[in-house]
């Protein structure tokens, strides 16, 4: 491989967040001069209203270096400014389990956007309620774990996802249409680390066939959320939205195939965002550095 290409084993994205004061980006800059690495790319975002900082450098290392003595290294800078920040190697594929119920068209498409390396994470496991995709998760050789929730066995459940996500080194867990409320104490323990996709239709059209209740009133633009999960059921911090104007003549079948298209869209953007560590929490909402 040639110098002008490097190795993804060779670059690092730093990720970090910090109040807002003079000397942030000439520290960050200097830091990785002074360690021998190069910036590829670099975002960042001064939010006025929280006044908080918020940056996200992509960069290769020109000499011989760990990731180790860089996280070692630049913990001083990281105290000097109050930082919560992260380093990992730009060729880690996070690690996901994904959670599916009765509907699998988020699940198909994250499984294929995988295969086909559009999404750059490992599919650790996928999980469900029910039985219905054990099949087409066997056909990606995958481990499926079919655990099932009644109002009885609920923390036992949720238990055995957590234990499972701890033996599998999970970073990431995927509701691709889970369709169970998640308790407080597991929103708690997995916090900035679970994304839901919902349509956007809440809270006008709650309940069952939204898509219906919609198309009774006339509504013309279909929508989906992709968010992390917390205590308050759909309200958590937004990570990306997506929606698609119908006409008058579509029917609710229709509606419902739309639905399904954007709720796709959305949920793969925010996992490979996610994922590619360009997302930070500001609070009740997310700086996408997209």
């Amino acid at each position: 491989m040639s110098q002008s290409q490097p190795a993804l084993s060779d670059q690092y994205v730093l990720t970090l967040s910090c109040p807002d004061k003079q000397g942030i980006v000439h520290a960050v800059s200097s830091y990785l001069f002074m360690t021998g690495c190069n910036i590829v790319d670099s975002q960042q975002f001064g939010d006025r209203d929280t006044g908080l900082f918020f940056m996200r450098v992509h960069f290769r290392a020109e000499t011989a270096v760990t990731l180790e003595k860089l996280r070692a290294s630049f913990a001083a800078v990281g105290d000097s400014f109050q930082m919560d920040w992260q380093i990992h190697r730009g060729d880690e594929k996070m690690r996901v389990i994904l959670m599916v119920s009765k509907f699998g068209h988020c699940l198909n498409d994250l499984l294929f956007r995988s295969r086909i390396g559009a999404l750059p994470v490992e599919i650790a496991a996928v999980v469900s309620n029910h039985t219905d995709f054990a099949e087409l998760v066997a056909s990606y050789d995958i481990p499926f774990h079919h655990i099932a929730v009644t109002k009885d066995n609920k923390p036992q459940a949720e238990a055995q996802l957590l234990e499972l996500v701890r033996a599998e080194q999970v970073e990431l867990v995927v509701l691709a249409r889970y369709m169970q409320v998640l308790s407080d104490d597991l929103c708690k323990e997995l916090s900035g680390r679970i994304i839901n996709i919902h349509h956007s239709f809440l809270p006008s059209f709650k309940g069952a066939k939204p898509y219906h209740q919609a198309h009774a009133r006339g509504v013309k633009l279909i929508g989906a959320t992709a968010h992390y999960v917390t205590a308050d059921l759909d309200e958590g911090p937004i990570i990306e939205q997506e929606v698609a104007r119908v006409g008058h003549d579509v029917t609710p079948d229709q509606l419902v195939a739309v639905g399904r298209d954007v709720e796709c869209q959305a949920l793969a953007r925010a996992v490979k965002w996610h994922s590619e560590r360009r997302v930070l929490l500001n609070g009740s909402r997310t700086v996408v550095f997209a």
